[in-house]
């Protein structure tokens, strides 16, 4: 009888998932322990089914291993900045909501989603101050050197001189933020401080702004000693830093990014690494991500982070129920939480 009962619930459990809308869990397991795994939490109380909950299969494998689910899955939820393109929209033909939770969407074909009609959302605000704290963590380390301090001392337990180089104040230091968004409005607000004297590059000036604004990142840098990138990566912010601007920072310019690998030139900033043209680098994304060039990681004025500036306990927490509120509303017919399109 207890078995007839369970077969009955499972088959109860079955039946109801089947009439649910279908939501598809999009990209690779790897990150911070069970980020993946619990962005989405299965609850008997949802409106909608979660197919691929281990994110097991590529979207493109599961459609071609199950072909029934393809005109049934509504929403997809990316996991770990897990691209989906025009090619991956076109296999939907009942595709309406995608729901990233990131901050950029540069890794969604928005052109497509508004082409199709398509919602989406994303993390929203929720990230900011995590992101600006990482900001100034990676700015005062590299300025007074504490990583590498570090890995000096554990070298020469039994050193009898000092030679290690010195560090640079970061107080009353000129810092330029480039994109005066959430994310570098909160960096502005720390570094205030410091009695740092900041200035900013923005895709438009902000009327209610009152630092400086400079309308060129090459203009900003060479005003400045360090630069914090906070932008988006698009078509227009892609390489953003290149060889002149570092060149303007220079020697003693440091630069700290936060928002996204491309948003450098990663082959011309470990040039002027290398060759003393900057002074140094506090790097939480990489262009080719997960793949970091090795040539970094022998450079004692470069900080590097994988990535982690969002990874703390409230930002995970906070990122998996804005994700479920989130689908909860679209399949509500409610306004989306934090919607972009």
């Amino acid at each position: 009888m207890e078995n007839q009962n369970k077969d009955n619930k499972v088959n109860t459990d079955k039946s109801r998932n089947n009439n649910l809308p279908k939501v598809f869990l999009h990209g690779p397991l790897h990150g911070p322990p069970n980020f993946s795994v619990t962005i989405l939490r299965p609850n008997p109380s949802h409106n909608f089914h979660i197919l691929n909950p281990s994110s097991i299969l590529p979207l493109q494998q599961f459609i071609a291993t199950n072909p029934h689910h393809a005109s049934s899955i509504a929403a997809i939820v990316t996991i770990n900045l897990h691209p989906v393109n025009a090619d991956d929209i076109r296999l939907l033909p009942s595709l309406r909501f995608i729901c990233t939770p990131s901050a950029g969407t540069n890794h969604i074909d928005l052109s497509e989603c508004r082409r199709r009609g398509i919602q989406v959302a994303n993390a929203g605000n929720i990230f900011s101050a995590d992101v600006a704290d990482m900001a100034v963590a990676l700015l005062i380390d590299v300025s007074r050197k504490i990583s590498a301090a570090d890995r000096w001392l554990r070298r020469q337990l039994h050193a009898t001189s000092w030679d290690f180089p010195l560090g640079s104040k970061l107080t009353g230091k000129k810092i330029g933020i480039v994109g005066m968004g959430r994310i570098g409005s909160e960096v502005a607000k720390r570094l205030e401080g410091f009695n740092c004297m900041i200035s900013y590059n923005s895709k438009n000036k902000k009327p209610l702004v009152s630092y400086p604004f400079y309308s060129t990142v090459l203009e900003l840098a060479t005003n400045t000693n360090a630069l914090i990138l906070c932008c988006e990566l698009n078509d227009q912010t892609r390489y953003i830093v290149n060889k002149e601007v570092m060149l303007a920072l220079g020697k003693g310019g440091i630069i700290v990014n936060v928002g996204r690998g491309g948003l450098i030139d990663e082959k011309e900033l470990l040039r002027c690494l290398t060759e003393g043209e900057i002074g140094g680098a506090g790097l939480d994304v990489f262009e080719n991500e997960p793949h970091v060039p090795k040539e970094f990681f022998s450079l004692d004025n470069v900080v590097l982070s994988p990535h982690a500036a969002v990874v703390t306990s409230g930002s995970f927490n906070g990122i998996c129920q804005l994700v479920e509120r989130n689908l909860e509303a679209f399949f509500s017919n409610k306004p989306l939480i934090t919607p972009v399109i």
